[in-house]
């Protein structure tokens, strides 16, 4: 088979796998199906025909006429991929639902702490009550490394999860996020979250709601690796801390933030030349920020982020010639990128928050594993060479 033969359309890999186009997008951001740009049209896809080849053969025919939506949680298990039951949040009909609420909706009127309590399942109590300042904070460089210093710290002297109440876990769960919330931040009066990273970042006050809406919409995404790393260490018995770092590492290593940091580069270039930069990107398929397979119709967090921004001109230009030269609107990430540079925040600002902000989220998974989870049964089977004889 010669190359081009080993990469197809959208339209024929649907036809293939008897899909719908949400299904094969979040195939490929799981990394069952390989995906690049299409060198005729970048703004098109194409997809690997020996993967298809792979995951038809292993296909049942359950799926037929399911709606998308519903698609995304039954997918028949295919080779390599444990199938988890999650109740903290989900895509679906074009938006990103925690616990069913809207999280676009979310972003525009509730706290950090607020959005905790809903991923947690912590509505009827607060488990941020009385917490104070570690005396003895992490220290480090920058705000990523106090944050995994932190992190870490409790992962090694937090005691396991497994075996123990609910009540006490959602404490554990918002002391832990309480400590890296300072060490990021650091020393100072008891505020809000969002008050407390924006007087660490010396914003104006105005300014900090901009921080909570970008944690809040940062939070989760549904299903995705880092999720699932969390859980799997719950359910072996890590503490919170110790599941949700199995997260955030993976996090950190993922496409998702990899896209961010090549959109906090786009940022920088495109602002002295918006629209030249955005079409030289866009025609060599290069352009970050506009694009994920996780929202084929668009990321409704990305404008609802903008939006609220009030953006410079050079800023918004960026945004709206990207726009234009991809045909889609931006994600989350451009917005991420565009917010910090209007804040004027250090260079990589961006990826902090998206970081902060996911940890919410990786506690709710690790939270709802341990205390409404059921054991996740996965075993490796080994494929290497076979031994020789002695």
């Amino acid at each position: 088979m010669d190359t081009a033969a080993r990469w197809i359309g959208r339209g024929e890999a649907l036809e293939r796998l008897g899909i719908k186009t949400q299904t094969l997008y979040a195939y490929v951001s799981r990394g069952r199906i390989a995906a690049r740009p299409d060198p005729a049209n970048p703004r098109r896809s194409l997809y690997a025909v020996d993967d298809i080849g792979r995951l038809t053969s292993r296909r049942s025919e359950a799926d037929a006429g399911m709606p998308a939506d519903l698609q995304l949680l039954t997918t028949p298990a295919v080779r390599g991929v444990v199938t988890i039951a999650s109740s903290v949040s989900v895509i679906a009909g074009g938006r990103l639902l925690y616990r069913g609420r809207d999280a676009v909706d979310l972003a525009q009127t509730e706290t950090i702490e607020d959005v905790a309590r809903l991923l947690w399942d912590a509505r009827s109590e607060n488990p941020f009550a009385g917490l104070g300042p570690r005396l003895d904070g992490a220290g480090g460089v920058n705000a990523r490394t106090r944050l995994f210093g932190a992190l870490g710290r409790r992962a090694h002297e937090d005691r396991s999860s497994a075996g123990r109440d609910a009540t006490s876990l959602k404490v554990e769960a918002a002391s832990v996020l309480n400590e890296v919330m300072d060490a990021v931040a650091g020393p100072g009066p008891r505020l809000y979250f969002h008050q407390q990273l924006g007087r660490g970042w010396k914003l104006l006050e105005r300014d900090s709601p901009l921080i909570c809406r970008a944690v809040v919409l940062a939070a989760d995404i549904g299903s995705c690796p880092s999720a699932v790393a969390t859980r799997v260490s719950a359910a072996g018995g890590a503490s919170l801390a110790g599941a949700a770092l199995a997260g955030l590492v993976a996090t950190a290593g993922s496409t998702e933030q990899a896209d961010l940091i090549a959109a906090i580069a786009h940022v920088h270039e495109a602002r002295r030349d918006p629209a030249g930069v955005s079409k030289r990107r866009a025609a060599e398929g290069t352009l970050p920020g506009f694009s994920d397979p996780l929202w084929p119709d668009g990321d409704p967090r990305g404008p609802a982020l903008l939006a609220a921004s009030a953006l410079p001109a050079d800023l918004a230009a960026v945004a709206r010639e990207g726009e234009a030269a991809s045909g889609r609107t931006p994600t989350l990430n451009l917005a991420l990128a565009l917010l910090a540079r209007r804040l004027d925040l250090p260079r990589d600002a961006a990826a902090d928050l998206m970081l902060i902000g996911r940890l919410v989220g990786l506690l709710g998974h690790a939270l709802d594993q341990v205390i409404d989870g059921s054991p996740i049964q996965a075993s490796l089977r080994y494929v290497g060479p076979r031994p020789t004889a002695q």
